[in-house]
């Protein structure tokens, strides 16, 4: 009898306990689907884990190209699918990328953010893609003997407080930043010039100069191709002569009074 009551005893604690187990198991279940951050960081520590064991795993093999594997540096790619662009964009990008040799995916998504960027500044995106094509051929890493970097050739330390938005001057190197900080400098000199040929002046640093060296004739021809390829047509193929002028700075930000609204800038 006695032997009959503990095993009773310890089946009925055994339910109960696996009972509170299940309860315990069942809040957690819906705590955890209830908090995505709850569920990001435990999938973080999982893969981080996991990232562990597999580098200890490649090391002790001698598995080089698996120790420098990195599965997040697609997300940093400069990249677009041509879905994802419209028909007018695709015959630009295509035309660019075959020209300046720049992988079509890459093209893709500078011509996607010339397009945003030139609507957001009011400037036309077709000088947006002209200017980075005269002054660096899509170059990203580009840097000219007196300190303009990237895309655009922006003079990094002249306008390092536009760079703040991005997280500081080594943004410049950032294709997409490089890009959005040199849209907003050209739309800048466009107005205090009063026009986009004499804009371009300000951008090479030759507002002061008697010649520009060609700069902005280059880059006005470059952007006629391009309006050429928008509309379906022929591209002009005579080129001006290639500009000699380096540039010493560029121009500041406007004033308000500089900045008026009679300035002709693309309007989307």
């Amino acid at each position: 009898m006695f032997a009959k009551d503990v095993g009773q005893g310890l089946l009925l604690v055994s339910h109960n306990t696996l009972a509170l187990l299940g309860l315990l198991l069942l809040s957690l279940l819906v705590a955890f689907t209830s908090q995505p951050q709850w569920r990001e960081r435990v999938e973080h520590q999982a893969f981080a884990w996991l990232a562990e064991r597999a580098s200890a795993r490649a090391e002790r093999e001698g598995d080089s190209l698996a120790l420098a594997s990195d599965p997040d540096a697609v997300t940093r790619a400069t990249f677009a699918e041509a879905e994802t662009l419209s028909a007018q964009q695709r015959q630009v990008a295509q035309w660019l990328s075959r020209k300046y040799k720049v992988a079509p995916e890459a093209m893709n998504r500078l011509v996607l953010e010339a397009w945003e960027a030139g609507r957001l500044a009011r400037v036309e995106p077709t000088l947006v893609l002209a200017v980075m094509a005269v002054e660096s051929g899509f170059n990203p890493f580009a840097q000219s003997p007196v300190g303009a970097q990237g895309l655009m050739q922006v003079m990094t330390h002249v306008h390092d407080d536009k760079y703040e938005a991005f997280g500081g001057q080594r943004a410049a190197l950032d294709p997409v930043t490089n890009l959005r900080v040199g849209v907003q400098v050209l739309r800048e000199c466009i107005q205090r010039a009063g026009g986009v040929a004499e804009g371009l002046r300000y951008y090479v640093g030759a507002a002061n100069m008697a010649d520009d060296g060609g700069y902005a004739a280059k880059v006005l021809f470059e952007a006629d191709q391009l309006k050429a390829v928008l509309a379906g047509k022929r591209p002009p193929m005579a080129a001006p002569s290639a500009p000699t002028a380096l540039r010493e700075a560029v121009a500041p930000a406007p004033s308000a009074s500089e900045a008026a609204d009679h300035v002709a800038l693309w309007k989307p």
